[in-house]
């Protein structure tokens, strides 16, 4: 037990509540909060420095970029000018494959209307029958046959060829070059005949001849 007035007991500190568990209290910085003592950097203030220095060096980058992206934009708009002017200009400049020439070229063909000439193979139907010509003006072998021309009427139908129906029949041939030919091409049906294409082999470039 402690005297009442024991000297050597010393009052607890009028500002501080007494320490849980014999806990020293945080010693606070020599000279804060007391007066004359040098007040807190302005750290809010570099900080806003150093932001606006940024957002003027962000913005003068950003201003370069786009300068830089116009200016690129600018070029390949160029070049994709010239490649389209060059695709045209190749376009206009290649030979341009002729889907029916008109009886030009090495193979020339002619065609006229003519009468049909029934043959024994012919039945009931009616039957509508070209003449036509055909003349090998080049340095190649040409063959001809009935199966490689077609009648195309006024109306826009394509007839293809009746066999051995007419007895004016074209021959199936190989023209050497300088040799022509004659013979019906025959469609079936009555029919007014607009032209007459003939397809050398087949697979080979068309030529397409009005029937006078």
């Amino acid at each position: 037990m402690t005297q009442p007035n024991d000297p050597n007991q010393q009052p607890p500190h009028a500002n501080q509540p007494p320490h849980r568990g014999g806990q020293q209290p945080y010693p606070q910085p020599p000279g804060y909060g007391f007066p004359g003592s040098p007040p807190p950097p302005p750290a809010k203030k570099r900080r806003f420095l150093k932001f606006a220095g940024f957002g003027c060096a962000g913005v003068l980058g950003l201003v370069v970029v786009i300068a830089a992206l116009s200016a690129s934009g600018d070029d390949s708009g160029d070049g994709g000018n010239t490649a389209a002017d060059s695709s045209v200009s190749a376009k206009e400049n290649s030979p341009k494959k002729k889907e029916a020439q008109q009886g030009g070229g090495p193979v020339k063909v002619t065609a006229e209307r003519a009468e049909f000439s029934k043959s024994i193979l012919a039945d009931g139907s009616d039957y509508t029958s070209v003449r036509v010509t055909v003349v090998n003006d080049g340095d190649d072998e040409v063959s001809v046959n009935p199966l490689y021309f077609t009648i195309t009427d006024t109306d826009g139908t394509k007839h293809t060829a009746e066999l051995g129906v007419d007895e004016e029949q074209i021959d199936t041939v190989d023209l050497a070059p300088g040799e022509n030919i004659s013979g019906t091409v025959t469609g079936k049906g009555t029919f007014t005949p607009k032209y007459v294409t003939y397809t050398d082999g087949l697979l080979g470039d068309p030529t397409r001849v009005n029937v006078s």
